[in-house]
C-alpha cells in the first residue's frame, strides 16, 4: 500500500526504529529450494510448502533470487520479462499465492531487482539490436568495433572481453557479465522511466522491498577509456571505470524519488566498490536512499588456498570498521553466505572434526553484530561444499568460462577442477537437503544440479529431531536476538583486538551489556577477561554443554554469550 511516510519515527537509544532493522532475512535460491511438481527444479509452490518451516525458524523476511522469465544463462539473473514468472518456477497465480501466504504468517517478501542489465532475449534488446536507427538502440551501450577489436580493453566479470560484436551493424554491445546479459544504458531517461514503472508495478502488488543486484555497476566512466590493468579483476582498482563511478548516486536518487520513497519497504544494495567511508552516502538515515548495503570486504579473505588459515585479525578489523563506520548514521547488512560464494563452514570452519562447533561459532560471530542478519538457505543446517568429479558437474557460467580460460593457458584438467571445487558458486547452489530420502527430499526426480553426497547425515528432518543440532542452535540464536533489544540496537565494541584466535565483542544499550565470545580456531584457547560476571549463571547461550568461571579454556570453535549487566 502506498504511503508518503516511509519510516517509523520511534527511536531507541537515539537510533530510529524500523521493522527491517529488527528482522531476520532468509535468502532462497528458488531453483534449489523445493521442487513441488517433480521436474527436478525448485519452484514457487515448493517455497509456499516450506513457509511453516521458515516461520518456525523465526524468519521475518524471505528474499527470493530472480524468478522472472529468463533463458537461464546466469540462473535467472538474465531477465527477458520483468513482469512474468519463469515457466519452470510456475506462474503469476503461484506467486500471488506465495505472497499472500507469506503475509498471512506475518512475514514479508523481497525480490531481486536486476536492472544493470537484461537478457539479450528481452524485447528491449531485441529491438535495440535490430538496427542502428531503432528507437531503442540507445537503451543499451553500443560502440563501433571490428570483429577482432573491441571498443576498449575492459574484461567481463565472467572472464573474456566485456563486449560482444554484432556483424550486421559492425558494432559491439557492452556486457559486464555474460554475453547474454547486455548492460542497460542508464544515461537514457527513457530506460530509467521504464524500469521505475516496473518497480512500482511490483510494489503496488504488495511486495516488501528489493535486493538490488550489481547496483554499483549502473554508471560507467564517461568515454569508456581503456583500463590500466584489465587482466586482473581481483585487483579492485581496475574496476574503477565500471564500478561505483561518480554519478551513480544520481541514478539511486532518481530511483528512490520515483519508487522506493513512496512505500514502507526494505532495500538492500549489492554494493561492490563502496568503502565504509562512502557507505553513509548510500544508507545514511538523512539521505533517503537505501536501507542497507552488502559490503564484501571480508570476502577478500576468501583465499583460494584451502589450507590457508583465516586471518582473524584482519576479519575483526574489517567487520569492526563497518560496525563503527555506520554507528548512529546508517545500518549494516550482516552475512557470511549467499548464492555467489562457497559454503562458509567449509572455508572458515572445520568440517572433518568440528562441523557442528564451527558452523555454530561462525553463526554467532556475525549474527549478533549491529545490523540485519541474512541466512542463506542451508546455512542453518550447516550445509557444506559439495563434490565435483568433472566440468559437467558445474552449472555456473563463470566456472565454465574460467575452466576454458585455464585450459587454454595449459593448466592440467585435474588442477582446474581442484581449484573450481573450492571457489565455485555451485557449492552454494546444490539442492536443499530436507531429509535422507533419495535426492535429499528436494524432488522425486533427479535434480538440475547434483545433491551433495552428505545429505543423508546433514538434513532438516534429522536436525529437527535433535535438540543439539545446528538447526536448533540457529532457532535459539534467532529467538535470543528477538528477545534482546541490545542485540539489535546496541553499540558494538571489539574485545581482544590482537587475539589471533578469538573474536569477542560487546553489545551495549542503556544499562544492558552482552559479551559475545567466539573461538574461531581448531585449538583450545585460554580466555582472559576481567569481569566477575563471566560465570555459568550469566551465560545465555553456548555451543558446548558446560560453562566455567573467569580465565577459562575455550574448546575448539566454542562460542559463549554472557550477560554482563550494566554497560
Amino acid at each position: 500500500m502506498k504511503s508518503e511516510t516511509k519510516k517509523n519515527t520511534a527511536t531507541i537509544s537515539n537510533i530510529k526504529r524500523n521493522w527491517w532493522k529488527e528482522a531476520v532475512v532468509y535468502q532462497i535460491y528458488p531453483r534449489s529450494f523445493m521442487d513441488s511438481n517433480g521436474d527436478g527444479i525448485g519452484d514457487l509452490r515448493g517455497i509456499t510448502e516450506k513457509l511453516d518451516y521458515l516461520q518456525d525458524l523465526g524468519i521475518d523476511v524471505v528474499w527470493i533470487c530472480p524468478m522472472f522469465k529468463s533463458p537461464n544463462d546466469d540462473n535467472g539473473y538474465d531477465i527477458s520479462d520483468y513482469q512474468e514468472i519463469m515457466e519452470q518456477f510456475g506462474n503469476m497465480a503461484d506467486f500471488d499465492q506465495l505472497l499472500a501466504a507469506i503475509h498471512e504468517r506475518g512475514m514479508r517478501l523481497i525480490l531481486d531487482l536486476v536492472v544493470n542489465h537484461t537478457s539479450d532475449e528481452h524485447p528491449w534488446f531485441v529491438e535495440s539490436s535490430s538496427s542502428k536507427d531503432n528507437p531503442k538502440r540507445d537503451w543499451y551501450i553500443w560502440r563501433d568495433s571490428q570483429e577482432d577489436k573491441a571498443p576498449n580493453n575492459w574484461e567481463s566479470i565472467f572472464k573474456g572481453p566485456a563486449w560482444q560484436h554484432d556483424a550486421t551493424t559492425q558494432q559491439s554491445y557492452m556486457h559486464l557479465f555474460s554475453t547474454k546479459q547486455p548492460d542497460l544504458n542508464w544515461e537514457n531517461q527513457a530506460v530509467r522511466d521504464a524500469i521505475y514503472k516496473m518497480i512500482n508495478w511490483w510494489l503496488d502488488k504488495g511486495i516488501d522491498g528489493f535486493r538490488l543486484d550489481a547496483i554499483t555497476h549502473m554508471k560507467k566512466e564517461p568515454g569508456l577509456s581503456d583500463m590500466a590493468n584489465p587482466n586482473s579483476l581481483k585487483n579492485v582498482p581496475c574496476w574503477d571505470k565500471m564500478m561505483n563511478v561518480d554519478g551513480v548516486l544520481n541514478y539511486i536518487d532518481d530511483m528512490c524519488r520515483k519508487t522506493f520513497n513512496h512505500y514502507d519497504i526494505m532495500t538492500v544494495g549489492e554494493a561492490n566498490g563502496v568503502s565504509v567511508d562512502q557507505a553513509e552516502e548510500w544508507v545514511g538515515e538523512q539521505k533517503q536512499r537505501l536501507s542497507m548495503i552488502f559490503q564484501f570486504d571480508h570476502l577478500q579473505l576468501w583465499n583460494e588456498d584451502s589450507e590457508s588459515q583465516l586471518d582473524l585479525i584482519e576479519l575483526k578489523r574489517i567487520f569492526s570498521k563497518w560496525q563503527k563506520g555506520l554507528q548512529n548514521s546508517g545500518w549494516n547488512a550482516l552475512f557470511l553466505e549467499n548464492h555467489d560464494i562457497p559454503r562458509i563452514v567449509s572455508k572458515w570452519g572445520n568440517t572433518e572434526k568440528y562441523w557442528f562447533e564451527s558452523a555454530t561459532a561462525l553463526a554467532v560471530m556475525y549474527f549478533l553484530m549491529q545490523g540485519t542478519p541474512f541466512i542463506y538457505q542451508g546455512q542453518e543446517i550447516g550445509m557444506t561444499n559439495t563434490q565435483f568429479d568433472g566440468i559437467d558437474d558445474f552449472d555456473c557460467v563463470g566456472a565454465k568460462n574460467h575452466y576454458a580460460e585455464l585450459r587454454e593457458q595449459g593448466m592440467p584438467e585435474q588442477e582446474i577442477l581442484h581449484l573450481l571445487s573450492k571457489i565455485g558458486r555451485d557449492n552454494s547452489r546444490t539442492p536443499m537437503q530436507w531429509d535422507a530420502t533419495e535426492h535429499a527430499g528436494f524432488s522425486c526426480h533427479a535434480p538440475w544440479l547434483k545433491v551433495n553426497p552428505n545429505y543423508q547425515s546433514i538434513n532438516v528432518a534429522e536436525q529437527l529431531q535433535d535438540s543439539g543440532s545446528v538447526l536448533n542452535f540457529y532457532r535459539r540464536l534467532i529467538a535470543l536476538r528477538k528477545a534482546e533489544p541490545v542485540l539489535v540496537y546496541g553499540e558494538y565494541d571489539l574485545v581482544l583486538e590482537a587475539d589471533e584466535k578469538i573474536y569477542a565483542y560487546t553489545r551495549s544499550l542503556d544499562e544492558q551489556q552482552l559479551l559475545i565470545i567466539c573461538n574461531l580456531s581448531k585449538e583450545s584457547v585460554q580466555y582472559y577477561y576481567d569481569n566477575k560476571a563471566l560465570r555459568e549463571k550469566n551465560m545465555i547461550l553456548s555451543n558446548y554443554t558446560k560453562g566455567l568461571d573467569n580465565d577459562f579454556l575455550l574448546q575448539p570453535f566454542e562460542t559463549r554469550i554472557y550477560r554482563l549487566g550494566k554497560a
